[in-house]
């Protein structure tokens, strides 16, 4: 899945378009609720050494909250790490490129009701 299609799901789904609140990293999304604003995503696009990966290239990742049971789980599937720059109990990070389409719209399903 490609960032674009990401948020274009999101919109279809809950009416929410990417917020991009830092000025020294421009191209970071958060996804909030509309009223709220609590976040349920985020979006980054980062190296990806500081995940731990071999290599140094750039990659979009989307970090979501799940429940802290399923963490471990999660965590053994390809593409689903550690979460990135979150608390790691309750979050994932996801590489939306190496990550089936219908299990990061079910992960941001899950988050969404989480963070409500």
């Amino acid at each position: 899945m490609k960032r674009e299609a990401l948020f274009a799901a999101v919109f279809d789904k809950y009416q929410v378009e990417p917020d991009y609140p830092w000025d020294k990293f421009k191209d970071y999304a958060v996804l909030r609720h509309r009223y709220k604003r609590k976040w349920f995503g985020v979006v980054l696009s980062i190296s990806s050494a500081k995940l731990g990966l071999e290599s140094d290239v750039i990659v979009d990742i989307l970090n979501v909250k799940v429940m802290p049971g399923a963490v471990g789980s999660l965590r053994m599937q390809p593409g689903i790490l550690p979460a990135y720059h979150m608390n790691k109990e309750h979050w994932v990070t996801v590489l939306i490129d190496k990550v089936p389409d219908e299990l990061i719209l079910g992960l941001i399903d899950e988050s969404f009701g989480l963070t409500r």
